[in-house]
């Protein structure tokens, strides 16, 4: 299918050229000559987005732009149509065409723009273009799989890679850690059972469960002895860690799982085995999908047919189905697989945008968003209800399918745009935020804060498996979630409810040397400082709290010479890219949410901020944004959402033009 885009006007740029510093500033489009009166320049600018964003709202009252991450989607979507015998020449040149165009010059592939350079992701791309029928000899291969073997060959790459491989006899299923599907009858209280991931790794540890205990090989098409340093020795041995440290004792545990495989009980084990596809079955969501993201879906289907669900099964036929409205098609002919789609939070952001732009709050299309937005809450419990089972359901998730995953950034959003909106049925509109604030709240976690979709979600031990070598597995409270909540709460008359005070003290003590806040949901600082401030100012913390005063100088300490403000993903890693990196949009306009909710408004930072926005705007009201600002997993997983350099410039600007939200509304709502 072809994706509702966020108005680029075509197809997605290739990448293929990509420089290796991100310190390139993006091409732009000027949209009118250049003011020198930043109030005028961001009041014709916010106009000019204003109706961009109203011309690419879908008919229904949402917004979605395009999920950019990197090829390894594309890249095990083949490799899973390969599995199941189901590979077609459409989709499987389309696929190449995609991958083949996002590789460097230098024959790798990056996980985000202007990065460096993957092993695994360089791994499974080549693998996927030999699917699609490149040859080692040819030019570009040929310089992938030198670059392979320079760093280490296919033995160091991740171990999602290896289980890809090992799909097809590539690698060696013994050469890789023991997953046992008995971990499904583990208890919610005892250390490392499935409740302990978040939820993305449960969803897609479960199906691996099934596929790790049952181990298949499928006909390799061709070898892959190219991408050894050894072919010989594919898998040189290294040594365990001390036995005294936990990297120590986790290796040796999986040894023991590795010799317990050997004899587990058969019928424990078949018993597992099927306790993990009822799991898996049951969070099946309406439109065949799992957890709205692609992953666990891609698992959950091997997992499914491993046990025997053939694929004209109506779980196994909607699951695939599902798969394909995760497709981008381009105008040239490639085929993008998004990892995720987010209508609920680009429908609330766009909202929250053209509200604060000045659009009022009973326009028709605002009333059409709430609509929509409302017609997508979550009224039944989830899996975060193993960890509060008294706790009434209320909220909304990400996608446009999730009931089991409701998610609290989400729902303080959504509630921050209802709260915009006009709408004509009011009690319905309070109703629904009245279920939400109460789940909200009932999700903070012991410490005072929250976390995405679960409470408490801290445990120290799956970060420290053998197998969890992908990205982030666990949901730990941050300090973007919680400004969120914090803000929303504030705006609800509940900024001196104890649990707020909670959540204002937590971020107080979160805060950097520096005086910026770490990104977990966004890149990075910038994002962490520009959703935390404007929570804090809502909350009551006056703008001459040391801590607001801190942030102020650290952003504007990090202010680019054109005005803007950037931060480069390896700032997860490395100290010296914090607070920098090429401008863009959508970082500019965090760091603008927190200068002017901290009473910046007539400063030179902030008019230098507004100025670039409104100079680097294209002429059809929008902005161009190639650099990757959200995270999946800080550093492991990053995320270009198309819509986020549409709705924070807007918001941004609206906010210097019009002034802040809800500012100076004293009484606190009922229930407060």
């Amino acid at each position: 299918m072809t994706a509702t885009t966020d108005g680029s006007s075509g197809p997605l740029k290739s990448r293929a050229a990509a420089a290796s510093s991100t310190t390139d500033t993006p091409f732009v489009t000027i949209a009118s000559p250049a003011t020198s009166d930043p109030p005028e320049a961001a009041r014709h600018a916010a106009e000019r987005s204003v109706e961009y964003l109203l011309s690419i709202q879908d008919a229904e009252g949402w917004w979605k732009g395009d999920l950019e991450t990197n090829v390894t989607m594309d890249a095990e979507d083949l490799l899973l149509r390969q599995f199941l015998g189901i590979q077609d020449a459409r989709t499987t040149e389309a696929a190449g065409r995609f991958i083949r165009g996002e590789q460097r010059e230098d024959g790798t592939w990056a996980t985000f723009y202007g990065g460096p350079a993957e092993l695994s992701t360089t791994i499974e791309a080549y693998v996927a273009l030999r699917l699609a029928g490149d040859l080692p000899d040819d030019p570009h291969m040929a310089r992938a799989a030198a670059w392979i073997r320079e760093h280490g060959g296919i033995a160091q790459s991740r171990v999602f890679t290896r289980i890809w491989l090992a799909l097809f006899g590539w690698w060696k299923w013994d050469d890789l850690p023991e997953l046992p599907p008995e971990l499904i009858f583990l208890p919610s209280w005892f250390p490392l059972n499935i409740y302990d991931f978040g939820c993305w790794a449960r969803q897609t540890i479960v199906p691996l469960t099934v596929v790790s205990a049952k181990r298949p090989v499928r006909p390799a098409p061709f070898a892959l002895d190219e991408l050894h340093t050894d072919p010989a020795r594919p898998n040189p041995g290294k040594p365990l860690a001390p036995a005294a440290s936990w990297d120590g004792f986790f290796q040796r545990t999986d040894k023991a799982l590795h010799l317990y495989r050997k004899v587990a009980p058969r019928k424990l084990r078949g018993a597992a085995m099927n306790a993990a596809a009822r799991w898996i079955i049951e969070r099946q969501e309406n439109d065949g999908c799992w957890g709205g993201i692609q992953p666990p879906a891609v698992y959950s289907i091997i997992a499914l047919h491993l046990l025997g669900y053939d694929l004209r099964h109506p779980v196994m036929r909607a699951g695939l189905e599902s798969l394909d409205r995760f497709t981008v098609w381009r105008e040239d002919g490639a085929r993008m697989i998004e990892a995720c789609q987010s209508p609920v939070w680009d429908t609330c952001l766009a909202t929250i945008a053209l509200a604060d732009a000045g659009l009022p709050g009973d326009h028709p299309a605002l009333v059409k968003a709430a609509d929509w937005m409302l017609g997508e809450e979550i009224v039944r419990p989830g899996d975060w209800a193993v960890r509060r089972p008294q706790l009434a359901p209320g909220g909304w998730a990400f996608e446009f399918h999730n009931d089991n995953y409701p998610d609290i950034d989400d729902t303080a959003e959504v509630i921050l745009a209802l709260r915009r909106v006009k709408h004509p049925d009011p009690s319905q509109v309070e109703g629904a935020i009245a279920r939400a604030g109460r789940w909200t709240l009932g999700m903070q976690s012991k410490n005072g804060a929250w976390g995405a979709f679960d409470a408490d979600n801290t445990s120290a031990f799956p970060n420290r498996l053998p197998f969890c070598d992908f990205g982030e597995v666990i949901d730990p409270p941050s300090a973007d979630v919680t400004a969120h909540v914090v803000e929303m709460l504030a705006h609800e008359g509940k900024a001196h409810h104890p649990r707020t005070r909670r959540g204002i003290d937590w971020l107080l003590a979160e805060q950097e040397p520096n005086g910026a806040w770490f990104g977990r949901w966004g890149v990075n600082y910038v994002y962490g400082t520009g959703s935390v401030v404007p929570a804090l100012a809502a909350a009551g913390v006056p703008a001459s709290h040391p801590a607001i005063r801190r942030a102020v100088r650290w952003l504007e300490s990090v202010q680019n010479d054109d005005g803007g403000w950037g931060e480069d993903l390896r700032s997860y890693r490395e100290e010296e890219w914090v607070g920098h990196g090429a401008s863009t949009a959508s970082q500019s306009a965090w760091a603008l949410l927190a200068l002017l909710a901290a009473g910046e408004r007539g400063s030179k930072a902030v008019e230098r901020g507004v100025t670039w926005l409104a100079a680097t705007q294209r002429a059809d009201g929008s902005w161009d944004e190639p650099h990757f600002t959200g995270t999946g997993f800080p550093w492991d997983f990053s995320i270009n959402y198309h819509l986020y350099r549409q709705v924070f410039p807007l918001t941004a600007l609206g906010r210097y033009v019009h002034g802040e939200p809800f500012a100076g509304r004293a009484p606190a709502r009922k229930g407060g």
